[in-house]
């Protein structure tokens, strides 16, 4: 069997080659951090914060009120929540009896969450009251037996619980009696006998997570006990969290890169998970005002309304030890603004790429924090090899040559739920043995082990005949002193197969019009090849984005199919 080159191992410093995971469930991960750091904040909601021990407690207490309830081994739960206390109990409480946790966006249409629940074999759900109506007239078309009910007001305090019943609470309708709903509060309060012990073996699946639907149907990702600790005992050892740190935990709970990196790792390592329900620039800027994390983790989208924001531009920022970027290409210019902010207020991290997918759980790769390269998404973290093979194939190639990114380790999914076709397309065994995971992505890999993420394998643009990558035109775009947001697509094109197109959001909306477009098309020409610059610049007030704040490419390019359709200049499926 041949080995594997991994020269990243030399830009690792004092971080572990390998690390030994527990043959645990995710519940005795966690518990096994409570006995550690009993008295260390787990997490502050908004000013509630718990220690480890009280949040063992109550995932030990939410485990005896869901078996009471009838949750067995192999049951599986919709858990449609932000990021709140609640959401993030039942996941491990769940965990404890053997069951499943299906995450899924609280915001999700009555038909989404019909699927996902069909899909999953919920019995169960837990979801905040105001979305009650939308779970209760799907007791007949799906599974579902048990809504558990929670409300935002179950963890505040004080003045913050009178002003969210003021606010927001009176607004939301009142839930009828119905017995298939149970209360969060009540469940909670309500004492049960203690669960028995359930056998949970580490590589038994624990959670469901779903892709982005929106190119399609989405898919169930099956994900172990042995994925998640294995992730975010990784995260914890290379990002060096301790019990002394915070995570800033503004990506939701229903994502693998809100969950696995902003809740479990920290849990993994005894760190203080700061839970923010809802992103606003306003409101996190506060909160870093206030809280002052170590660590903010999210979207390029995020770090460009935060380095906007007049708070966070006058926020000490000195506590700032790393701030990391994934899920999307980070743009040059997005990552300087964001950087100087920092340094004008005391702070010397800089604004590093990671990669990963949710087939992975969510990061499995980022910058070292003792070294940047530019346009790099860093090395793999320990245990995780990668490498690049060519298209379609199963063959690495050459240092510096563009290819497939391909995964190998113990954060790598068991597979799509119910969908072994879609698994066999992805997980495939290579010559070496092992069973690679084939991401889609395109990249390279330099000699010191590096990589680079150029573009999804979808997204690359087939202009007369030429690869154009998006990527690289927004990033010219993004440099023009007019442009706020930008993405480019490619349009159906019977001359070309497809002509680029881009859709700009202004700094001043009022310069939009032909003379502007104009002078960006003019712009691109002056630095692009011929066949990468947009032959159309569409104006828009903002961007369309998916769920984690990724601007949502194929909804633009969906929108294009569509005009052309109703001319009957299409021609495709």
């Amino acid at each position: 069997m041949m080995t594997i080159e991994k020269p990243w191992l030399d830009f690792y410093g004092d971080i572990p080659h390998n690390i030994d995971y527990p043959q645990v469930s995710m519940y005795e991960a966690l518990m096994a951090t409570v006995e550690r750091y009993p008295e260390a904040i787990a997490y502050d909601f908004l000013g509630y914060t718990s220690t480890y021990r009280q949040l063992g407690e109550e995932v030990d207490r939410c485990a005896d009120a869901l078996y009471a309830l009838g949750m067995r081994k192999g049951d599986r739960i919709t858990v449609a929540m932000p990021t709140t206390p609640q959401g993030v109990i039942c996941f491990y409480a769940v965990n404890k009896i053997g069951a499943v946790a299906a995450m899924i966006h609280p915001l999700s249409t009555v038909k989404e969450i019909e699927f996902y629940l069909n899909c999953s074999r919920s019995r169960f759900a837990l979801t905040l009251d105001a979305f009650y109506g939308k779970f209760s007239e799907l007791k007949e078309s799906t599974g579902l037996e048990r809504i558990i009910l929670a409300r935002i007001p179950d963890y505040l305090k004080g003045l913050k619980k009178v002003g969210f019943n003021l606010l927001k609470g009176r607004k939301i309708p009142t839930v009828p009696s119905d017995s298939a709903v149970v209360w969060w509060a009540e469940m909670m309060k309500t004492a049960s006998s203690s669960a028995p012990r359930t056998e949970v073996n580490t590589n038994d699946l624990a959670v469901i997570l779903f892709s982005g639907g929106t190119t399609g149907t989405p898919k169930g990702i099956m994900l172990s006990n042995q994925n998640f600790i294995s992730e975010g005992m990784m995260v914890a050892y290379a990002g060096k969290l301790s019990d002394q740190d915070a995570v800033l935990a503004i990506l939701p709970i229903f994502h693998g890169f809100g969950l696995g990196v902003c809740i479990n790792a920290c849990f993994m390592s005894g760190a203080k998970s700061i839970l923010v329900p809802q992103f606003t620039p306003e409101t996190v800027a506060k909160i870093i005002r206030r809280q002052k994390p170590n660590f903010v983790v999210g979207v390029p989208t995020l770090f460009d309304a935060l380095s906007r924001n007049p708070d966070f531009q006058k926020a000490d920022l000195s506590c700032l030890k790393a701030t990391y970027s994934g899920a999307d290409t980070l743009p040059r210019t997005v990552k300087e603004r964001f950087e100087a902010v920092v340094r004008k207020q005391g702070g010397s991290c800089q604004l590093l790429e990671g990669y990963g997918l949710t087939e992975a759980v969510t990061a499995i790769m980022a910058m070292p924090l003792t070294e940047y390269r530019e346009g790099s998404i860093g090395v793999p973290f320990p245990d995780m090899l990668a490498k690049i093979v060519g298209i379609d194939t199963t063959e690495e190639v050459p240092v510096g040559e563009e290819g497939e990114i391909c995964l190998h380790g113990p954060a790598v999914m068991l597979g799509y739920l119910d969908q072994p076709e879609e698994t066999a397309q992805v997980l495939k065994t290579h010559g070496d043995g092992k069973t690679w995971l084939h991401t889609g992505d395109i990249g390279y890999a330099d000699k010191d082990g590096f990589f680079y993420f150029k573009l999804r394998h979808k997204r690359m643009i087939k202009s007369s005949g030429m690869n154009v990558y998006p990527a690289q035109v927004e990033n010219l775009l993004y440099k023009h002193s007019a442009v706020r947001d930008a993405c480019v697509i490619g349009v159906p094109d019977e001359a070309q197969v497809q002509r680029v197109k881009a859709f700009v959001v202004l700094n001043e909306p009022g310069k939009a019009g032909p003379e502007m477009e104009k002078e960006l098309i003019g712009y691109c020409a002056e630095h692009l090849i011929r066949w990468s610059c947009p032959r159309e610049i569409e104006f828009r007030a903002e961007l369309p984005k998916t769920l984690v704040g990724k601007v949502a490419f194929s909804a633009l390019e969906q929108e294009e199919i569509e005009k052309l359709k109703a001319e009957g200049k299409y021609s495709g499926d």
